[in-house]
């Protein structure tokens, strides 16, 4: 059974709705800046979260009001097929210490637990929740209410000072943007394909993908690049564009044109990218222990680690786990 504990008195608790979205925004960017220094989050980040076909926001999210009207808290849980789930919470700086974030995370942690009778019998079922490195406050939370580190999760960021030297392209491998309404499906599987190599992969729905990447205000399809052999897609580079850099958000290349260089090559094409677009930032997210070499490619493209994230996981139900380990 989950514990419980009250919110103090004054505090008013709610699900989202979109209007929430500024205010929401708002926290995230005080608790970033509390961390980093700077804010991450974007309105069209969040927008897509609540827009994904994994959560529902009138029972699976909560935000939190002081009295005058200020959200002060946030909680989210995201549901893969009942089998995992990730929990998001989020509290002011300026109100930690008053529970809010342990009732938080508890809601989460129940909203989970009543949809595990829906998982596949003799299924493993769990929880994670994503923390930066340096919240030691989260990292007590989650360690109080019985959560094990399992995981680390690395930011590599680029700063370039000149333009990138140019990729080679090998083997009758050519690079192409991505083509909305056409490429959209085989995209989908080819980068499918790349992360069943990844610890803990899931399937991902192709209606998640579409709508978490693809149907946004501000999807730039001119920012996708897939590495071609003949009518095939060897791999691909999915990125995104912010103000103040440029995002990797995808890069896989799939098992058969693997060791071509393509990674190497993929990543140099997208740098070269946003360098002629006037970002000289690029960043990326990768896990630390990357089965498939991830963060030595990375390196020897010039990028550095520059933040931490640590991955904190409670199991609901024992079982048969059906990810990769």
């Amino acid at each position: 059974m989950t514990k419980t504990n009250k919110l103090p008195r004054e505090l008013f608790i709610r699900a989202p709705a979109m209007d929430d979205l500024e205010a929401a925004i708002k926290l995230f960017a005080a608790c970033d800046i509390a961390e980093w220094g700077e804010a991450e989050y974007t309105l069209e980040d969040l927008r897509a979260d609540w827009r994904s076909p994994e959560i529902a926001l009138d029972s699976d999210a909560w935000v939190v009001f002081s009295p005058v009207g200020q959200l002060v808290g946030y909680a989210a849980v995201f549901n893969r097929e009942n089998v995992r789930f990730y929990a998001d919470v989020y509290v002011h700086p300026e109100h930690c210490g008053r529970g809010i974030g342990t009732h938080l995370a508890r809601l989460s942690e129940a909203r989970a637990r009543q949809l595990v009778p829906k998982a596949p019998s003799g299924t493993r079922v769990n929880l994670l929740n994503t923390i930066s490195s340096v919240n030691e406050a989260g990292r007590r939370l989650l360690e109080a209410e019985a959560y094990a580190l399992t995981r680390h999760f690395w930011r590599m960021r680029i700063e370039m000072d000149g333009m990138p030297p140019a990729p080679e392209w090998h083997n009758g491998v050519a690079i192409r943007t991505f083509v909305p309404d056409q490429d959209d499906y085989a995209t989908f599987e080819a980068m499918e394909e790349t992360f069943k190599d990844h610890w803990g992969y899931l399937p991902w729905r192709f209606d998640s993908f579409k709508q978490g990447l693809i149907e946004r205000e501000d999807f730039d399809p001119n920012l996708w690049f897939l590495a071609m052999d003949g009518d095939k897609i060897a791999g691909g580079a999915l990125c995104h564009s912010y103000p103040d850099e440029g995002w990797v958000n995808i890069l896989g290349v799939r098992r058969p044109w693997r060791r071509q260089g393509l990674g190497l090559g993929l990543l140099l094409h997208s740098f070269r990218e946003f360098y002629q677009r006037g970002q000289r930032i690029v960043s990326l997210g990768v896990d630390s222990q990357s089965q498939t070499g991830a963060t030595h490619l990375y390196r020897r493209a010039g990028m550095q680690v520059v933040r931490q994230f640590d991955t904190y996981e409670k199991e609901l139900r024992p079982g048969k786990d059906p990810s990769t380990q």
